[in-house]
């Protein structure tokens, strides 16, 4: 019987982070309307669909591809949380002068994103000018 009881609880545990894992799925479109830079790389502006692949772990690498359909950069990213779901599916950048940086990814009505972490340059950048502004770009789910 505990043998039973503790395998029901096994398998509920991995129900429980798939669903977890599912819930922080990423798949929007957006039309950004300037360069911006992701993990040390500068994409121009245009239309991009944004996926996530997620592994058991939680943690999600994020597909970047361009109209084209070419991969415009693969991207590791962590958990974002909100206390309120988002009213809008959007990318927040940060921006530094002329130079932007994806930070992180919101879906409509969900509570949990994705955020990407900060590059050595975005860092340094953030040190030597004033305090970024936050821009974002509305998405669409795809």
């Amino acid at each position: 019987m505990k043998r039973q009881i503790a395998t029901f609880v096994g398998v509920f545990g991995l129900l429980l982070v798939a669903a977890c894992a599912n819930a922080q799925s990423v798949n929007v479109k957006a039309n950004v309307p300037f360069d911006f830079v992701v993990d040390n790389a500068s994409l121009p502006a245009g239309t991009y669909n944004i996926q996530s692949i997620n592994d058991a772990s939680g943690s999600s690498t994020l597909v970047i591809r361009g109209k084209d359909g070419k991969v415009g950069r693969l991207v590791g990213s962590n958990a974002a949380e909100k206390l309120e779901p988002s009213g809008t599916s959007h990318l927040l950048f940060h921006r530094y002068g002329d130079t932007y940086f994806l930070a992180q990814i919101w879906m409509q009505g969900e509570q949990h994103g994705r955020e990407l972490r900060p590059t050595r340059r975005q860092t340094e950048m953030a040190k030597n000018l004033r305090p970024s502004e936050d821009v974002v770009v509305l998405a669409s789910l795809r």
